[in-house]
């Protein structure tokens, strides 16, 4: 089969060694002048996986379009409404997309796959998401994700192309709840970089079973499965966002109230700013992303912000 990937970051390029390892034929697509791109080209490797030589690489959009069956998206949440606006230009006819990334559109609270919509309503789209780092899978650690779309067959035809003994898939049956679970989860790992990097790292039992219930909420006010917060997209991708070294929203709350450089904002940050729209919106308390919004983008005091959170409310557990 002839799958695209674009996007060259750490996962993108994960993607195309891991497609590449199944057989598929893979092309790569990178930004002309991306320095990550640029690296793959020179060396087939960016530290983390190494690049086979049958791995075609382009930076041009419609070289990487025009053969492909699946395009599977990995870049910036916060970039995709304008990639969407350039794909849009290509024949996507006969295609099926699958986007490979987390995260809502800062200014709107739109889904991935709304947007995509927007811009390719006849293209069959599906979302790729749940527990997993490239260190991990590279050394031959196993994990289980989710495949989720509208479509069964769409599910069903993706499933039997990315599944291995590396990769266990599930099959999604919420696309608003798993997606808006894959996304919120960074903000909780955003909270949990900040209990970390204040000493209080005892507090993330409470902070995981309060984040799953006020994510919970939130899914089934937008017209989700209040359960799908408690599967692999929110709830189990917890191991690898709230605790796993590798993880850079957890990574970049600890360095942000310690006052560190991390080199750029965390996808989480954004998506705060859509959780808490999406709140107004429908009506949902959500105290986790109120108070990682009022520390990142208010300058409020970390240290009172968590304890106000977690120690100082009387309150019923749920």
């Amino acid at each position: 089969m002839r799958i695209s990937v674009v996007g060259c970051g750490r996962w993108g390029s994960f993607l195309a060694w891991y497609l590449n390892r199944l057989g598929h034929g893979v092309t790569l697509y990178g930004r002309e002048g991306s320095e990550k791109f640029r690296r793959l080209q020179n060396t087939r490797t960016n530290g983390l996986v190494t690049l086979d030589g049958g791995i075609l690489l382009t930076s041009s959009l419609s070289e990487a379009v025009r053969p492909a069956e699946i395009l599977a998206v990995s870049i910036g949440a916060q970039g995709f409404r304008a990639f969407m606006k350039q794909l849009s230009g290509e024949d996507l006819a006969g295609k099926t997309a699958v986007l490979c990334m987390k995260g809502l559109e800062a200014g709107t609270g739109r889904r991935l796959s709304q947007i995509f919509e927007e811009y390719a309503p006849s293209v069959p789209v599906a979302v790729w998401v749940g527990p997993g780092h490239v260190q991990d899978f590279t050394r031959g650690v196993p994990n289980c994700m989710v495949i989720d779309s509208k479509s069964i067959a769409v599910k069903k035809y993706l499933v039997g192309a990315f599944s291995s003994d590396l990769i266990r898939f599930y099959y999604g049956d919420d696309l608003l709840g798993n997606e808006i679970g894959a996304a919120s989860k960074n903000v909780i790992g955003i909270a949990a970089g900040m209990l970390d990097g204040l000493g209080k790292t005892a507090l993330k039992g409470a902070l995981m079973s309060r984040g799953t219930r006020e994510i919970a909420r939130l899914i089934r006010a937008m017209g989700g499965k209040e359960i799908s917060a408690y599967g692999l997209a929110h709830l189990g991708d917890y191991e690898a966002t709230v605790f796993s070294p590798y993880s850079h929203n957890r990574r970049f709350g600890e360095a942000f109230v310690r006052g560190e450089s991390y080199g750029g904002l965390a996808e989480g940050v954004a998506t705060t700013t859509a959780l808490l729209r999406l709140g107004e919106e429908y009506r949902v308390d959500l105290p986790i992303s109120r108070a990682v919004d009022a520390v990142v983008n208010r300058g409020k005091d970390p240290n009172k912000v968590l304890s106000d959170l977690f120690l100082r409310s009387i309150k019923r557990e749920f």
